[in-house]
């Protein structure tokens, strides 16, 4: 198996719908897989939206949106996603559903060149990979970020079972859709994670300290290290709620406290300020 022809994504949420999206303008078959009531229609019109962006900005033609957006086919039951040749997973950041998932996956796809990709984003891969049994040799991290239509990176995340030619076969495909791969070992949080999150939680801390106002802690990141956006605005766009899951895993991963996540970063979890998603987190945005 050379060619992937078709992948499957198990999510239509923003991760998911990103990398369905990217696959379909890439020229592959895509099946997408979410159960959630109303998760379909929106990754519907998130894709004609975003797709329709590409065409005004004349990155695509008209025809090659529309020809991305008929390889895509959805189904609300984990049995209809059939037919592909690889599948990436991006549910919700719980290892036990993952693993829970992986083990299904590995039951409707018994041919081991199917290869079994998650997007986790700290999660470690070779727990993940314990959920497909004997068959764990195929599981690989294949993680894109956000937003994935646009931003060129995908960490290539080998687990202890993984196969050396699973990993080459991921980086040719992340190549074939228009990314550029780069591997990590499976540590806690990978690379981005370990080296971004602990950034932004020291500038929750540095706030809480009350060493600078939000808006001059940003605006010192952004002017003075030419960052595009600043750690707490970044936080509220990643989620509040996420920052603090992946500091818990970097600090249990890594057996070191250091990386708990910041009193007032918990506290604003706590309170329902997740960022963007709620309307207000470090900052407000109107009504979600």
């Amino acid at each position: 198996m050379s060619k992937v022809s078709t992948v499957g994504v198990l999510g239509a949420g923003q991760m998911g719908g990103g990398i369905a999206q990217v696959a379909a303008a890439s020229g592959m078959n895509v099946v997408v897989f979410d159960s959630f009531p109303g998760a379909i229609d929106r990754c519907k019109a998130v894709h004609a939206k975003s797709l329709g962006k590409f065409v005004e900005k004349g990155k695509l033609t008209k025809e090659q949106a529309d020809a991305a957006i008929a390889r895509i086919r959805f189904v609300d039951r984990l049995e209809n996603l059939t037919g592909c040749d690889w599948v990436i997973e991006a549910v919700v950041e719980n290892a036990g559903i993952k693993k829970d998932l992986f083990g299904k996956l590995a039951a409707m796809y018994p041919d081991e060149r199917v290869v079994l990709a998650t997007n986790t984003s700290s999660i470690s891969i070779t727990e993940i990979a314990t959920g497909a049994g004997a068959t764990a040799g195929r599981v690989v991290g294949m993680h894109f970020f956000n937003p994935v239509p646009l931003m060129q990176l995908v960490e290539v995340i080998p687990a202890v079972q993984t196969k050396a030619e699973v990993v080459e076969r991921t980086i040719a495909l992340a190549t074939a859709m228009g990314k550029t791969p780069l591997k990590a070992n499976d540590r806690a949080g990978f690379i981005s994670n370990r080296v971004l999150m602990p950034m932004i939680n020291e500038a929750f801390y540095a706030w809480m300290e009350g060493v600078a106002e939000p808006e001059a802690i940003d605006g010192i990141m952004k002017l003075g290290c030419n960052f595009p956006m600043g750690p707490l605005r970044l936080a509220d766009f990643i989620g509040l709620d996420t920052c603090v899951h992946i500091m818990n895993v970097l600090a249990e991963g890594l057996n070191n406290d250091r990386y708990r996540a910041c009193p007032l970063l918990k506290q604003l979890v706590t309170a329902g300020r997740l960022g963007d998603k709620t309307g207000r987190g470090v900052f407000e945005y109107g009504s979600k």
